[in-house]
């Protein structure tokens, strides 16, 4: 009997993934469990698993083709005992055309779809502030186009309306310019950055001398990366006080339920956060091995389920790129982010000698919704977690 490998549901909200590898080949005798297919949603990349052990019949996918979850990748030629065993059952023949249907994101029937990248959030369907008729809105459809792509077109219409003789212009001006196809995790952080821009977002900063930092690293084996102290320091601060880490939802600020905090890592054409779960209730030193763990699998865009969404917080060290100051926005879910600029040498006052000392500076910035914090409480939790990482042994 044949059995059908299909495309699972990878994770929530997730609708399709590109078939990118085949990890075993047609008569090749496989066990239950075993790998097969290696697919990518958005750049995050997963395996498609043998439901029982057989004989691989054949693949009716094809590879860097999109399918939907649900679709038939392929046939297992196994027995009913194996089967049995396993608790697969037969499906049903399926409906003409349904085998091999592919999902594209690009068909024009309303039916396209938004998959998920892991350690982002998940695209929403765009929405201008402007006005868009209702016949423009049926084109920028057709062309698979938000209404954040309209910023860039002056409109000609009543009050700077952009009409749709406006658009016709703005696209057959772009057909005349060199294009490259935006990826989908580089979408995905531009539907999130406009999300976010829908609130009022403020910074404010103040420098931390990062001397007690780097001592204290020596002495720790395996060493903790400086965003580590500071991703720890905003834990605790606010486990303190969680309701400036809370999101205004109506009339109400919504508290986390636990102090999970996210980080930063740059991956191939965008950014993904993972996440450590109840990072107010582990020590520094503890965390260290899984922190670099998520570090190398957000590089490899392989960031596991309960690793990736549902964090309060977001910390980015941007001095990895050598910046001292830098604005980051929250995620549309978050209400703060914790930024780390690049440590320099500053003269420090130092009233016991009465004069002037080398340290280690950085700049620390929190950006924050201003609907649930005011600079005031922005500020004392930016002291309170400054002032943690002057005590590294308190981490």
């Amino acid at each position: 009997m044949q059995i059908p490998i299909i495309m699972p549901q990878l994770g929530e909200s997730i609708a399709e993934a590109a078939v990118i590898h085949f990890l075993v080949a047609p008569g090749d005798r496989i066990e239950a469990g075993q790998d097969l297919i290696e697919v990518e949603t958005n750049k995050a990349s997963m395996t498609v698993t043998a439901p029982c052990g057989g004989r691989v019949e054949k693949f009716s996918a094809q590879l860097n083709e999109s399918y939907a979850v649900g679709a038939v990748l392929g046939q297992i030629e196994t027995t009913a005992e194996e089967a049995a065993r396993f608790g697969v059952d037969l499906p049903p023949p399926p409906k003409t055309g349904d085998t091999e249907q592919r999902s594209r994101s690009t068909s024009t029937d309303g039916a396209g779809v938004q998959p998920t990248v892991r350690g982002l959030p998940v695209p929403a369907n765009a929405s201008g502030a402007s006005y868009i008729s209702p016949r423009l809105k049926a084109r920028m459809h057709e062309l698979g186009l938000s209404a954040a792509d309209l910023a860039g077109i002056a409109g000609s219409g009543a009050a700077g309306r952009v009409t749709v003789e406006d658009f016709e212009k703005f696209m057959a001006q772009l057909d005349r310019q060199k294009l490259s196809r935006a990826s989908s995790m580089r979408v995905a952080v531009a539907d999130a950055m406009r999300r976010s821009w829908t609130r009022p977002i403020a910074t404010v900063g103040l420098p931390v001398v990062l001397d007690p930092v780097l001592v204290h690293r020596k002495t720790c084996a395996p060493k903790p990366g400086p965003a580590l102290y500071a991703l720890r320091a905003l834990a605790l601060a606010l486990a303190e006080n969680s309701a400036v880490a809370g999101r205004l939802v109506g009339m109400n600020i919504v508290h986390p339920s636990s102090i999970d905090v996210g980080f930063a890592v740059e991956a191939e054409d965008g950014v993904l956060v993972p996440v450590l779960r109840g990072a107010d209730k582990k020590p520094l030193q503890e965390m260290v091995l899984r922190y670099d763990e998520l570090v190398e699998l957000a590089r490899q865009r392989k960031l596991p389920a309960d690793a990736t969404g549902g964090s309060v917080a977001t910390v980015t060290n941007f001095g990895t790129f050598g910046l001292i100051w830098a604005t980051p926005i929250p995620l549309p879910e978050q209400t703060l982010v914790l930024g780390l600029g690049a440590g320099r040498k500053m003269p420090h006052w130092d009233e016991a000698k009465g004069q002037f000392v080398p340290v280690t500076e950085a700049y620390l910035t929190l950006s924050f919704d201003h609907r649930v914090l005011d600079g005031g409480a922005a500020g004392r939790l930016l002291q309170r977690i400054a002032q943690l990482i002057s005590r590294p042994e308190l981490l």
